[in-house]
């Protein structure tokens, strides 16, 4: 057996066999510096397993599992409609290939195989999984919102920055987009979450140094809203900026910024899909307030917040 950093950390981790072990052993006591290795790794063993095993854990929410396989279905009939259109004859009509491809969902870049070292969280719970998968869709890990950005590029935006949605999306308006993403919302993903003043302050911050946008953040308690977080995203390589709230019900709404050099626009009301879009510009930023349809007409709101009636978090600009 050939003795590695990896098959020590597994023996240390009690992951080999009776047999395996005892060779180990034997070149423990055979080699010192092997051994000191085992004793170092030994020191920075942490009983995760343990923890996990004492944990109490939520059970997933309905409406989050639910979301779950509506996205699984949807990406497999899209490899599936993709798929057919690649078997189809090269003489098919182009209009059925067009369509195929359509619906197809693209993805511009493999992600780099995983190599893990140590395997302390092999067996997760089945809620883990399901929430990771909800939380990477909601919280814009997994998806990418323009074309040609990769898996998160730490060195154009850094801190909380994300990128969303499928290329797929590519030719899409900035308001659409941004739609379609908050459809992946729902009340139960959101609803543990409370602010770390902190943290959303650094990143407010960078979005009024870095980006260059003069982010005011309406406080909008008073209508009922609790404040989640502030997101900084990315549309095209323009900075996007996404500030989430929760109502006292119903599922969350979201107040989008983004840089555009155009005329001022008043307030205008639109749906788009299931989501209800208020849009306005002002000084060379647009903005969109989008919830779903279920929370109600949302141009009161919008109205009042392009004119300032709810006082800034986190200071004025």
């Amino acid at each position: 057996m050939k003795v590695d950093d990896t098959v020590l950390m597994a023996y240390v981790d009690d992951e080999l066999s009776p047999n395996e072990r005892q060779q180990i052993e034997d070149e423990l006591r055979a080699h010192a510096e092997l051994a000191d290795k085992v004793a170092l790794f030994q020191a920075s063993r942490l009983p995760y397993r343990e923890a996990f095993d004492a944990q109490k854990l939520p059970p997933v929410p309905e409406s989050l599992v639910k979301r779950v396989d509506d996205l699984i279905r949807a990406h497999t009939e899209a490899a599936r409609l993709s798929a057919a259109a690649q078997a189809q004859p090269a003489v098919a009509p182009a209009a059925a290939v067009h369509s195929a491809n359509d619906a197809a969902i693209e993805h511009s870049a493999q992600l780099p195989p995983s190599t893990p070292v140590r395997s302390r969280l092999r067996i997760a719970p089945a809620w883990l999984a399901v929430a990771f998968v909800g939380g990477a869709f909601c919280c814009g890990v997994v998806l990418r919102l323009a074309p040609g950005v990769g898996f998160g590029e730490p060195g154009k935006l850094s801190g909380n920055t994300a990128t969303v949605a499928s290329s797929t999306m590519g030719s899409l308006p900035w308001v659409q987009v941004a739609a379609s993403y908050q459809q992946l919302y729902s009340r139960d993903t959101v609803a543990h979450l409370w602010p770390d003043s902190s943290d959303a302050q650094s990143t407010v911050d960078e979005i009024r140094t870095e980006d260059g946008i003069a982010l005011r953040v309406p406080d909008l308690s008073k209508a009922g809203l609790r404040f989640i977080r502030v997101q900084r995203l990315k549309f095209h390589g323009r900075p996007l900026v996404q500030i989430v709230y929760l109502p006292q019900k119903g599922d969350p709404v979201a107040l989008c910024v983004i840089k555009e050099n155009k005329p001022d626009q008043t307030v205008a009301s639109s749906r788009i899909d299931s989501m209800n879009v208020v849009t306005w510009r002002e000084s060379n930023l647009g903005y969109a307030l989008i919830g779903a349809t279920s929370n109600g007409e949302l141009a009161p709101l919008g109205k009042e917040i392009a004119e300032r009636h709810f006082d800034p978090l986190f200071g004025s600009v």
